[in-house]
C-alpha cells in the first residue's frame, strides 16, 4: 500500500482496463471509475466507487485515465456531453492510456492544457497478461513535471516506463510498436507455414529457433499459439488493425512508405473478411493458411 492515497478516476473497464484499475485500488488509492456496460465483479469487491458519467469521474478525482478502444472513444470520453472536460477544474490531470491518433492527441491536449490541466498520452504495449501482471512496457508523451506526478501510479501497472518527448510522442511509439509487432507476426508465421508444409514438425522448429538469432518474444508466444491453435484475444485482429491504420494514416501525412506495414494490414484484413477479427492477433498465420492451402499444426 502506498503512504498517501489519492483520489483517481478510471474510464474503461474492459480486457486491459479491469486489471491495471485493480493495481490502483489495491495500492490503497480511492477509485473514481466509469465503464460502458458493468462494472466488473472483481473491482465491484474491491470497493471502486462507480459514478454515473465522465464528468463525474473528473468531478471527484484529481488524475483521471482513460482506457478505450480507439480515437473516437476518447474523443467522446473526453469532450461528449456529460465529458471529463466538463467536469474539470485547474491542477487536474488527465492521463490517456489508450491507443489512438498521434494527430488527435495533440489536439486533445491543447484542449485540456486550455482548461489550466496537465495531459498525458501513455499508451501501454503487454496486452492482458502485461496488465495482469502490472508487467506494461508504458510509452509516455507530455511535460515532464506531469510525468514525474504520475509515474508512481504508472510503476502500479507497469514495469518499463518511459517519457518519450511531449503530447503525440507515446502514441507515435505505441504506432512504432504495432508496426514491429505486426510484421514479426507475420515473419513467424510464414516460417512456420513454410516448414510445416516441407513436413517438418512446427514445434520443432519453434524450439529450435528459439535458441537462435531468430528467437524472439513473438516466436515464443504468438509461435506457440499458432501451433496450439489458441487464439482467444489476448489482443484483437480488430484493434490491431486499428493501430496499423493509424501507422499508413500517419505515413501518408509524413510522405513515408511503409510496404511490410500494408502488406501485415492486408493480412488482417484477410482474416477480418472471413469472420476473425475478434481472434488473438497471432490468428494473422490464417491469412496465411488460407493461401498456402495449408494449416500450421
Amino acid at each position: 500500500m502506498t503512504t498517501t492515497s489519492l483520489k483517481l478516476g478510471f474510464i474503461g473497464l474492459g480486457i486491459m482496463g479491469a486489471p491495471m484499475c485493480a493495481h490502483l485500488v489495491e495500492a490503497g488509492h480511492k477509485l473514481f471509475v466509469h465503464t460502458h456496460g458493468k462494472v466488473p465483479p472483481q473491482l465491484a469487491e474491491l470497493g471502486v466507487n462507480v459514478c454515473k458519467s465522465s464528468r463525474e469521474v473528473a468531478q471527484k478525482a484529481d488524475i483521471i485515465i482513460t482506457m478505450v478502444p480507439d480515437t473516437p472513444d476518447v474523443q467522446q470520453v473526453l469532450f461528449g456531453e456529460e465529458g471529463v472536460a466538463s467536469g474539470l477544474s485547474k491542477g487536474k490531470t488527465v492521463v490517456d492510456m489508450s491507443s489512438i491518433s498521434p494527430i488527435e492527441t495533440k489536439v486533445f491536449a491543447q484542449k485540456i492544457n486550455a482548461l489550466g490541466c496537465d495531459y498525458l498520452d501513455a499508451p501501454v504495449s503487454g496486452g492482458e497478461v502485461g496488465a495482469k501482471a502490472a508487467s506494461l512496457t508504458i510509452m509516455v508523451g507530455g511535460p515532464q513535471a506531469a510525468f514525474d506526478r504520475v509515474k508512481p501510479l504508472f510503476e502500479l501497472m507497469g514495469k518499463n516506463i518511459t517519457l518519450v518527448g511531449g503530447n503525440g510522442d507515446g502514441q507515435t511509439t505505441k504506432v512504432a510498436n504495432q508496426i514491429i509487432v505486426a510484421l514479426n507476426i507475420a515473419a513467424v508465421g510464414e516460417a512456420l507455414v513454410f516448414a510445416s508444409k516441407a513436413g517438418a514438425d512446427p514445434a520443432k522448429v519453434r524450439q529450435a529457433l528459439m535458441g537462435g538469432f531468430a528467437a524472439s518474444r513473438i516466436l515464443e508466444v504468438h509461435g506457440e499459439r499458432m501451433i496450439k491453435r489458441t487464439f482467444a484475444p489476448g489482443f484483437r485482429i480488430g484493434l490491431h488493425q486499428k493501430d496499423l491504420s493509424l501507422a499508413l494514416a500517419g505515413a501518408r501525412a509524413l510522405g513515408v512508405a511503409l510496404p511490410q506495414t500494408a502488406n501485415a494490414a492486408q493480412l488482417m484484413q484477410a482474416c477480418a473478411a472471413n469472420g476473425m477479427q475478434d481472434l488473438d492477433h497471432s490468428a494473422l498465420v490464417c491469412a496465411l493458411e488460407l493461401m498456402a492451402n495449408h494449416q500450421v499444426a
